[in-house]
C-alpha cells in the first residue's frame, strides 16, 4: 500500500469541491449504488473524491503503516478504513479535520482536508494528528467532462460537505441522511 497524491489543475467557478455527491437511486453503475462521495477536487483535469459510506474494517495505525512499508511500534490507536472508490485501491488517503496541516495537505473549501503522506499516520498514532480522520483505500475519479455528463443524466444529487456528515454520520444511514439534506437536484 502507498499513500496517494492528487494533482490539481485549474478549479472552475462552478466547482463541486467540498460538496457531497449523493448517488441517485437510479444510478446505473453498481460500484456507486447508494454512495456518498466527498468531492476533493473538480477542475479542468477532471474530478476526484472519496466514498464516505463503504466501511471495510477497523485497523490499527501500526498495521496501516506496515502496509505502507513503514514501521513504528510506538504508535497507538486505530482508524476506520473505507473503500474510497474503485480507482487505484492500493493507494491510501486520510480525510481529516482542519486542525492538522502539512505542506502536502489539500484543504477542501475550508471545511475539511486530505493528506496522502504516511506521516499523518505517524502523527495520529502519536496523538499529534487531526481530531477527526478517516482512512480510505482508492478513490472515485472522473476524466474531464465525465462528472458533468453524469450530472446531466441526473445520476447525482449534491449537498454541502458538512463535517458532521463526513466524520460523525452513521455510515449505515449516511446515504439517507445526505439525501434528506440535498440542496439541489442536478
Amino acid at each position: 500500500m502507498a499513500l496517494g497524491a492528487a494533482a490539481g489543475g485549474q478549479v472552475s467557478s462552478g466547482s463541486l469541491s467540498g460538496q457531497l455527491l449523493i448517488a441517485a437511486p437510479t444510478i446505473g453503475d453498481p460500484r456507486f449504488s447508494h454512495t456518498v462521495i466527498l468531492v476533493l477536487r473538480q477542475d479542468d483535469t477532471g474530478a476526484f473524491g472519496i466514498v464516505l459510506n463503504r466501511p471495510i474494517e477497523q485497523r490499527s495505525i501500526e498495521s496501516l503503516l506496515e502496509a505502507a512499508g513503514d514501521h513504528d511500534q510506538n504508535v497507538e490507536g486505530s482508524l476506520q478504513v473505507f473503500a474510497g472508490g474503485p480507482v487505484q485501491p492500493e493507494l491510501g488517503f486520510v480525510v481529516h479535520s482542519l486542525d492538522y496541516h502539512r505542506a502536502d495537505t489539500m484543504t477542501v473549501e475550508g471545511e475539511v482536508a486530505m493528506t496522502a503522506d504516511k506521516q499523518i499516520l505517524h502523527d495520529i498514532g502519536h496523538h499529534q494528528g487531526p481530531k477527526k480522520a478517516l482512512f480510505a483505500f482508492g478513490y472515485a475519479g472522473w476524466a474531464p467532462g465525465q462528472l458533468e455528463g453524469e450530472i446531466a443524466r441526473h445520476d447525482w444529487f449534491t449537498t454541502t460537505g458538512d463535517p458532521k456528515l463526513i466524520f460523525d454520520g452513521d455510515r449505515a444511514t449516511l446515504w439517507d441522511d445526505a439525501m434528506a439534506r440535498r440542496t439541489r437536484e442536478l
